[in-house]
């Protein structure tokens, strides 16, 4: 049998698992062009939340039982790919936070909050993208008009 030719296009994954992992960049370079650090903080974290939704696509875990509670992407993450429990614990911590500012509450989010969480977003996202065999290419920046 003759060996296959290598894909071009990367290792063959869903349309889900490369739709979570496009949606992931796209908030990252929303939160990289972000006005406020609120909208920063919310979009890295919402980054980071696509791939993990990534990795529970391409790994799914078979259900046990019928009835089984809702349980959030952080709390799956460690039982679909053990190597990521230590980022889901820390995008769990940063969680509550992001739904706060989503809900208009953007005292609690500093620059240096936004920009740590960014930092942290982009790193896990390109380590998903490592995991699943996709070539990462990260966004080239965006530029933002000025008013004037």
């Amino acid at each position: 049998m003759a060996p296959r030719s290598r894909d071009p296009q990367g290792p063959r994954l869903s349309q889900a698992v490369r739709a979570h992992l496009t949606d992931s960049r796209s908030c990252l370079a929303e939160a990289s062009v972000a006005r406020t650090p609120a909208s920063r903080y919310v979009s890295a974290h919402l980054a980071a939340l696509r791939a993990a939704a990534a990795i529970l696509a391409a790994r799914p875990q078979p259900m046990e039982g019928r009835r089984r509670r809702l349980r959030s992407a952080w709390e799956l993450l460690p039982e679909a790919e053990p190597e990521l429990a230590e980022w889901a614990a820390y995008f769990a911590v940063s969680a509550a936070k992001r739904a706060a500012a989503e809900a208009g509450m953007v005292r609690g989010v500093s620059a240096a909050d936004a920009d740590e969480l960014l930092a942290e977003a982009e790193t896990f996202v390109t380590r998903v993208e490592e995991m699943l065999g996709v070539p990462t290419q990260p966004q080239l920046p965006v530029e933002v008009p000025l008013a004037g």
